[in-house]
């Protein structure tokens, strides 16, 4: 048996297919050069992640029209148009969750970032986010991955020693941080990596 006990899931890219690609590739038709440029310049991913912390998405808009108003439109599309972001389950990694959360022998948690504005959209379009024991949802904790509070919150207020634990995730710098404080870690790739490395750490499900 694993010396595994609590296994931490983090959900955009792990167990939720997210990509604000399904909406813009589509507004520059198709023009993934320009798209890009949009993304690395005025809607970036460090803009982003500052509402995943608990900044509001209407204020975070009105900021980045006041900077670039020519692209108001396109700005306003970013939250605006957020729900078409969302894809579907990763199923292979469904699969493996509820294998886990069956498992007598584990707790299962998840660790997003994730803006507390748009999560009640995500806990009602998808049932298996009820399966947790418990989920850290950064725009409420007002901190995000990867700084060591967040991981500390999950950690203290579930009760999981780091050393029993392990954390899946798709961003490597995320991982790299669970594991400064002792947590054991997959990167994920895709469900299959998933199951190779959970069954190379012990955990056959």
């Amino acid at each position: 048996m694993s010396t595994i006990k609590n296994v931490i899931f983090d959900l955009g890219g792990v167990l939720i297919d997210w990509n604000p690609e399904y909406v813009f590739l589509d507004v520059f038709d198709g023009d993934r050069k320009k798209m890009q440029w949009f993304f690395d310049e005025i809607c970036t991913f460090d803009w982003n992640e500052n509402q995943d912390a608990g900044y509001s998405l209407a204020q975070a808009t009105a900021d980045r029209i006041s900077l670039f108003p020519q692209y108001e439109q396109w700005i306003r599309m970013f939250y605006g148009r957020w729900e078409e972001m969302l894809g579907g389950p990763i199923a292979g990694s469904v699969e493996i969750l509820k294998k886990l959360v069956d498992h007598p022998y584990y707790k299962v948690i998840a660790l997003t970032n994730w803006s507390a504005e748009t999560f009640p959209v995500a806990l009602k379009r998808y049932d298996f986010l009820h399966w947790f024991e418990g989920i850290v949802v950064s725009g409420t904790e007002k901190t995000r991955k990867p700084f060591a509070d967040i991981y500390q919150i999950t950690l203290d207020r579930y009760q999981l020693d780091p050393v029993k634990s392990l954390f899946i995730d798709d961003n490597k710098r995320n991982v790299k941080a669970a594991q400064q404080l002792g947590i054991q870690t997959i990167h994920f790739q895709n469900p299959n990596h998933l199951k190779i490395s959970l069954e190379t750490l012990g955990i056959k499900l």
